[in-house]
């Protein structure tokens, strides 16, 4: 059932066996492939820096409760400057901003590169270079490289390009400053100048500092340590360690720095609205005093006494009523004016003035703390981000809601200062005895201590602003600082050998592979018996170039001990299970699918070694339009099957080759090519000619035409005992395999029986013609 299915399909399943003796058989093959892989590797390694990881660990001060970062200033937790939320997942991206690692390469010189070399691979003198250079002329993002060799104490060679390949060269002395075709450069000596770098070339490189700056932020990695901790690893890999460990603790001291330049904006601009209104309230100040002054002169007024006894105290309660709603309705339209003047629309709005209502203070701090965050963002942006332009509508809203707060506050006040001044009126009309001058004064002094109140009010704000400013604390507290492995991370050298190793073997066991599966020829019998139920009588090998000759075809010799005579003793031994189906196997037809086969070749030799064999045999060229056999043994068109088939010869020993080849072989030609070959086949004459030779001979055997090509094999088919049909190994497709099995099924050719032709024992795969058991095997070359 297997076999059948294999038929129907036409397919083969990949053998591992048969690629195993494939892979054995170019075994030298692997062995280059290898030689070459791991000598790449070698290369790799050797030429190849190494890379190192350097990871830093910070703890980022987060705090989730909205408790003040600096908690050691818990007094002034009503400023709500020091209020500022963290979120540890914004830390992360903003340890990657681009703006803080620019700093960083600016701050480390990251952007000039000093290498020399040092075996297969170069080596970076970070911070250990003989000499340091200096390019006063250069621009930050400009590009240039040149090279550097200590000559002596004192001066050093500059080389260089200067344009149009070619090279200029200048000796230099140390802590010089030359003219170069780059610029001015500036060459200083490190303690690291010695004898050892004496003609060693320093190739220094400067790079754009905007490219370094995206590199490094490239290769940083910024993670959280633990989903639920606010810790933050920083890790970084490169060829240097000092290097690496420089970026990350440069990198975690410009982070600090910008945080707290970012808190104290909102201080240093509450400081400076402070300010402003204490200029102003002091210059009132000073005119209320003046004003009371005058007065007093003018109306020779020293003390005034009061007079009006528990009226007085009741006019003094609503006056202290009045001071505080006057001192809050001061400060509200203060920041009325601040809101609507146009110099201060893009600033902070000053926070915790004092002013009562809770809601504004909060609507304040909202406000700069969006206002601060769009700042940071633009930094990295323009007006067109569509992430500005909405925290852009959102400022502006939040500021409207503020002015209207605002207003709904100046109003409040305003109602109950109406109705505390309503009070106050009621009372001083029951003090109508007071002299006018008295009520003016208590009015102008009441005025005086507004202003004193308010002046040491923003005196006080002032030096709590002051205070915080000075306390402001980093976001980020250093956990373990900047440490490198001390084993590289790259290139990982057992790694790369196994994967050159593997890959050795991989290559041209997928090339092999690769031959093995597109192959869509016939290699061996063993495919023939996966693909056909006919009988399969044995393989004649292929016959290697050196040992092939052009005088003749007959390649079998009697006792011949070689492989070609082997194989067709085989054939000549398994003939004899063919006679199940016949009562005498006597007449053998050789025929093919296609031209090219062999056919001849084996109907040649397969006669040779019958008679070899003590038989009579009788060989017969039957293609009698072209006689390829006659051709090979140089008969071509002389009297033959023709002659007798027409009726021109009637005597068939006239026309009969007898022992030329072997005295047990006759050989019989095809004759002149007829006009009509099928006719003279189908004739009873070929019938006659048959009968006599097999009155006369053991075996018959005929050259017949290929079968796939014209019906001349059909016709002669007729007469045939035995068809062996060749298929020839490496020129025969697997894909044509299923017509040869519709031939057999149909029993157009008789007793049909396959012969393998032109097999080449790589395909065999282990398997040989020989007698192993007996100690001695045949081979090609082999003598009787």
């Amino acid at each position: 059932m297997k076999n059948e299915e294999l038929i129907e399909d036409g397919t083969n399943a990949l053998n591992l066996i048969d690629l195993w003796y494939m892979f054995k058989r170019y075994w030298y093959w692997f062995v280059l492939s290898v030689m070459v892989f791991l000598g790449g590797a070698v290369y790799y390694v050797k030429s190849t820096a190494k890379i190192y990881t350097c990871v830093a660990s910070v703890l980022i001060k987060n705090d989730s409760k909205g408790t003040s970062l600096a908690s050691e200033a818990a007094a002034f937790e009503d400023l709500n400057v020091l209020n500022t939320k963290s979120s540890v997942d914004n830390e992360v991206l903003v340890f990657q901003s681009r703006n803080l690692m620019i700093e960083v390469v600016r701050r480390l010189n990251l952007n000039i590169s000093y290498r020399v070399e040092a075996g297969l691979r170069e080596l970076e003198l970070y911070k250990e270079s003989p000499v340091v250079l200096r390019f006063p002329d250069a621009e930050e993002t400009s590009s240039l490289q040149m090279v550097v060799t200590p000559l002596d104490d004192k001066t050093v060679m500059l080389a260089g390009w200067k344009g149009d390949d070619e090279e200029w060269k200048q000796k230099v002395a140390l802590k010089d400053t030359v003219e170069t075709p780059v610029g001015k450069v500036v060459v200083t000596p490190t303690l690291y100048y010695s004898k050892m770098y004496y003609s060693v070339p320093v190739t220094v490189t400067k790079y754009n500092l905007l490219q370094v700056a995206k590199a490094c932020n490239a290769g940083l990695r910024a993670y959280l340590a633990d989903k639920k901790a606010s810790i933050i690893n920083l890790a970084i890999e490169d060829v240097s360690k000092a290097r690496a460990e420089d970026i990350i603790n440069t990198l975690i001291v410009v982070y600090n720095e910008d945080a707290i330049n970012d808190k104290n904006q909102v201080a240093i601009n509450t400081s400076n609205f402070i300010n402003e209104r204490l200029i102003i309230i002091e210059q009132e100040l000073g005119g209320v005093e003046s004003e009371i002054e005058t007065f007093k002169k003018e109306n020779l007024l020293t003390d005034i006494v009061s007079e009006t006894g528990i009226y007085l105290q009741n006019s003094n309660l609503y006056q202290q009523e009045g001071l505080g709603l006057e001192n809050q309705l001061s400060l509200a339209r203060s920041i009325k004016e601040y809101l609507y003047d146009p110099q201060h629309e893009r600033d902070l709005i000053p926070s915790n003035t004092g002013i009562p209502d809770v809601n504004i203070e909060q609507s304040i701090g909202k406000y700069n703390e969006m206002l601060l965050k769009r700042n940071k963002l633009q930094e990295n942006s323009s007006e067109k981000n569509p992430i500005i332009q909405e925290l852009n509508g959102s400022l502006s809203a939040m500021r409207q809601t503020i002015v209207r707060t605002v207003d709904n506050l100046i109003a409040g006040l305003n109602a109950q200062l109406q109705r505390i001044e309503q009070q106050e009126r009621q009372a001083n009309r029951r003090i109508s005895a007071v002299p006018s001058q008295q009520k003016y004064v208590l009015s102008v002094e009441r005025q005086q201590k507004i202003k004193e109140a308010l002046y040491l009010y923003l005196l006080n704000k002032r030096e709590e602003n002051a205070l915080s400013q000075s306390i402001t604390s980093s976001n980020a507290r250093v956990i373990d600082p900047a440490m490198c492995s001390d084993t590289p991370v790259a290139p990982k050298t057992s790694m790369i050998l196994l994967a050159a190793l593997v890959g050795g073997f991989a290559l041209p066991g997928l090339i092999l592979w690769l031959i093995f599966s597109l192959n869509t020829k016939i290699n061996s019998r063993r495919e023939l018996e996966e693909r056909l139920t006919a009988p399969i009588l044995g393989e004649i090998p292929l016959l290697p170039k050196k040992h092939r000759r052009k005088e003749h075809e007959i390649y079998v010799s009697e006792n011949g001990r070689d492989a070609i005579s082997e194989a067709f003793r085989i054939v000549r031994a398994n003939m004899d299970f063919m006679e199940v189906n016949t009562n005498r196997l006597q007449v053998i037809v050789f025929s093919s699918f296609n031209p090219g086969a062999g056919k001849t070749f084996l109907s040649i030799n397969m006669a040779v070694s019958m008679a070899t064999g003590g038989k009579k045999v009788v060989l017969v060229d039957l293609d009698i339009r072209k006689g390829s056999l006659s051709e090979r043994i140089g008969h071509k068109h002389e009297a033959g099957v023709t002659n007798y088939l027409s009726g021109k010869e009637t005597n068939l020993d006239n026309l009969l080759e007898k022992g030329k080849y072997h005295p047990n072989l006759d050989v019989l030609y095809n004759g002149p090519i007829p006009p009509n070959p099928s006719e003279l086949l189908r004739s009873k004459r070929l019938d006659d000619l048959l009968e006599w030779l097999k009155e006369r001979y053991d075996y018959v055997i005929l050259d017949n035409v290929p079968s796939n090509m014209i019906a001349d094999a059909i016709i002669v088919n007729r007469v045939a005992d035995l068809t062996l049909y060749v298929l020839r190994a490496g020129y025969m497709d697997k894909r044509l395999l299923p017509e040869v099995e519709k031939l057999y099924k149909s029993n157009k050719l008789k007793n049909m029986a396959i012969l393998l032709n032109g097999v080449d024992i790589r395909y065999n795969y282990g398997y040989g013609y020989g007698y192993y058991g007996k100690g001695y095997t045949y081979g090609y070359g082999s003598k009787d």
